[in-house]
């Protein structure tokens, strides 16, 4: 009976650190509008910033800076993680999507 309720407890333990709930709640209904369902041009660019990117770093949310802050931003980033214009304009196009 112990041993089972060990195990009991364990699975129980791993279930719980397994999942993951996220609650996502904008501010005003604005905000709830302005969620941009990803093309699959934005997923590749939001693929890009998540690979690349955090090789080096933590990543920001891209609300964290205004567009004109991003432009410099992402043309230094971008140069250091070798990317090429195409890769760049991924990245750039799915920053913006995000805004």
């Amino acid at each position: 009976m112990k041993n089972f309720l060990i195990l009991a407890g364990l699975a129980l333990f791993a279930v719980s650190c397994g999942t993951q709930k996220t609650t996502t709640v904008a501010a005003t209904p604005a905000e709830a509008s302005k969620t941009v369902a990803l093309t699959p041009e934005l997923e590749a660019g939001k693929s890009m910033y998540e690979n690349n990117c955090a090789k080096c770093h933590k990543l920001y949310d891209p609300k964290k800076f205004t567009k004109e802050e991003w432009a410099p931003i992402l043309v230094r980033m971008g140069k250091k993680a070798k990317l090429d214009e195409a890769q760049l304009a991924s990245v750039t196009d799915y920053i913006h999507s995000q805004l």
